[in-house]
């Protein structure tokens, strides 16, 4: 049996599979426009920097010329007197400036990071879920880290630094020219022949760096599914087959790495090569006209110096080249988060209909549903393992042991017949929820049911009909709003690295201690508290791996009925714990469930049979509302599960 659930994001480490040419896999290359903002931030510090860049470039020029000052005082036979102590203070205030300019762009730099993490992961929180089924986890996370740290480079290493050193190649050249023209035209041709040759290498520095980026990315998605599923790697003796997957993603980062290094390398000695070559042509020519008279010594020593400190910035000219361009192939995958639109920003075109009078808290007017492209589709069997059907990591054929896909609802016939699978979810789904009753939905696998939890939360929109809190359309609503009012446990329920106290008070941040260990009690999870002497602050390890399954829905339920929202949707909460937790969770829910709008997805029909109000549902349609008793002799498909399960 195949069971039909929403994609959820329950947990962090469910990257599902990329399709090819998905966003995941290629964005576009970021613009320079598009850098400037994260600049703009620190325009007080920026202008600082450029002053200091004004007077390191002045102190730097005025060298030469007292060079030469000095040298025509020696060969006349005059004292240097005071010059050499101007031409000494002048080296210590370069480096002076040049010390604190570089401590001011190492500092703005880390703030041109930190803008754009902030940035970045404030968008990703705010995603639709949707972005979720069709991203890996460890891509999105590599985007935070890497691509934002590549951003510090065009501070320290490139586009500022090149501000001063602009000045001084411009100041140089003015000074060459007022020296001797014919040396100064006969430089600005090597020159012009390696700024040619940088440009045309300039892109494709850029097309290299964003694709090493990916690889980057891609490496850490493999990581990270590789470590999320440790121990069913372990368990099927995968080790070695998930070692060299990540191994030849490793590869894959670093072939890109080499390419990015040999096109790098072809920057790189350019300046040096222009350099030589310069210097070659300078002395040569330069001494041949110091011979016919046309300068002097002195002249020559200057423009030579002066040659130096025009080649030097373009050396950092070139090196900015090489990274802005990599700035910006990373700063593209950044933006391409960044621009996609949020949960708030997709709601601007939708229209809600007209809100009406209801007694009902919840109602689903001929609803449906159909799963977006891109998602992977799985087939999955019914298990007795605590875990919904349709909710487990599955392997597909193709892809790694132990990666976990998105997990989307599909059609048993279609799936039996191997034809291409139906995307539809639900098909006319009619019902509604009165307030402060308890409502059942129930069914086989693949019916639909957590897909009607996903909606109710707006997890997705439905794409047909109309879902409605309190008689009015729920697109209308604030999601915010909607959501505070909403207790929602999922399948297979994360709990979060941290402590007890962190995942209690998740949705309930105002909760005090007393408060969290009450409801620990009212679930029977005193006993965490008791074996560590830290009490609430006991840490719970990553997914929760220092608790016991029971333990963790335990948890998760806890976290919900600590905030108790007047709606509960619990989505199969009981199935990983035994008679007893069983009896006491049922209680506890029972206790807080008073006065509020309860729905219950079980396959356990003994945990519901005592709902006010049961809907069945096959194949993404209601096949019959109604108690227990009713059902039995109206439903064929209720009485087969109650026979089943020996309740009749």
């Amino acid at each position: 049996m195949t069971e039909t659930s929403v994609p959820t994001a329950s947990r962090a480490s469910r990257p599902s599979r990329r399709r090819p040419g998905s966003p995941a896999e290629s964005g576009p290359r970021a613009r320079f426009s598009q850098l400037m903002p994260y600049l703009l931030e620190h325009k007080v510090v920026l202008s600082w920097v450029i002053l200091l860049s004004i007077l390191g470039a002045a102190a730097s020029l005025a060298q030469p010329v007292l060079v030469s000052q000095v040298i025509t005082l020696v060969e006349r036979g005059n004292t240097i007197g005071t010059l050499a102590w101007v031409l000494v203070a002048l080296v210590v205030l370069s480096g002076l400036l040049s010390g604190f300019q570089h401590y001011l762009l190492q500092r703005t730099g880390t703030g041109v990071v930190l803008s754009a993490r902030r940035r970045l992961v404030s968008r990703l929180l705010r995603l639709p879920i949707r972005e979720f089924d069709t991203r890996r986890t460890g891509d999105l996370v590599s985007r935070v880290g890497s691509d934002t740290t590549l951003l510090y480079a065009v501070m320290t290493q490139g586009l500022i630094d090149a501000v001063g050193g602009a000045l001084i190649f411009v100041g140089a050249i003015i000074a060459m020219l007022l020296i001797d023209a014919v040396l100064l035209g006969l430089t600005l041709l090597v020159i012009a022949v390696s700024v040619v040759t940088v440009t045309l290498l300039s892109g494709r520095i850029r097309v290299a760096s964003q694709e090493q980026q990916r690889k980057v990315g891609d490496l850490a998605a493999s990581v990270e599914r590789a470590i999320s599923s440790i121990r069913t790697v372990r368990a099927a003796n995968a080790t070695d087959r998930e070692n060299a997957t990540i191994d030849a993603e490793a590869r894959g980062a670093w072939t890109m790495g080499i390419r990015v290094a040999k096109i790098s390398a072809l920057v790189v000695p350019v300046a040096g090569i222009a350099m030589q070559v310069s210097f070659l042509t300078v002395l040569g020519v330069g001494g041949f006209r110091v011979a016919s008279g046309a300068i002097t010594i002195a002249s020559l020593v200057s423009f030579i110096l002066f040659l130096f400190m025009m080649i030097m910035p373009l050396g950092q000219a070139f090196g900015a080249f090489t990274s802005v361009n990599q700035a910006l192939g990373a700063l593209g995958r950044i933006q391409e988060i960044i621009d996609l639109p949020s949960e708030t920003e997709a709601d601007a075109s939708i229209t809600p209909v007209a809100a009406i009078e209801t007694d009902d808290a919840i109602t689903f007017e001929n609803v449906e549903f159909s799963y977006p492209e891109g998602a992977v589709l799985v087939d999955d069997a019914s298990s007795g393992d605590g875990m919904s059907p349709g909710l487990r990591p599955a392997v597909i054929e193709g892809t790694p042991l132990g990666e976990r896909t998105a997990l989307v609802e599909t059609r048993d016939d279609t799936l039996d017949q191997g034809q291409p699978h139906d995307r539809t979810v639900l098909r006319g789904v009619s019902f509604s929820v009165p307030r402060g009753q308890r409502i059942a939905l129930v069914g086989p696998s693949g019916a639909g049911k957590s897909t009607i939890l996903a909606l109710i939360e707006r997890f997705y929109d439905p794409t047909g009909g109309v879902v409605r809190l309190g008689g009015v359309d729920i697109r209308g609503l604030d999601r915010t709003e909607l959501r505070s009012q909403i207790g929602y446990v999922e399948q297979d329920a994360p709990v979060l690295a941290g402590s007890l106290r962190d995942n209690l008070t998740l949705g309930a941040p105002d909760a005090t201690d007393e408060e969290c260990v009450a409801v620990l009690a009212s679930v029977n999870l005193l006993e965490v508290l008791e074996r560590d002497e830290r009490g609430l602050g006991a840490q719970v390890g990553e997914d929760g791996v220092m608790l016991s399954g029971g333990e963790r829905q335990r948890l998760a339920i806890a976290r919900t009925l600590l905030a108790a929202p007047p709606i509960l949707l619990l989505d199969e909460s009981t199935s990983s714990l035994d008679g007893l937790n069983e009896q006491l969770l049922r209680g506890a829910i029972d206790a807080v469930a008073e006065h509020r709008t309860l729905i219950v997805i079980a396959h356990r029909l003994s945990t519901v049979v005592d709902s006010d109000q049961i809907v069945v549902l096959e194949r993404g349609r209601v096949v019959g509302v109604g108690t227990h008793s009713e059902l039995v002799k109206s439903t064929p498909l209720y009485r087969d599960l109650a026979k089943h399960q020996l309740l009749v």
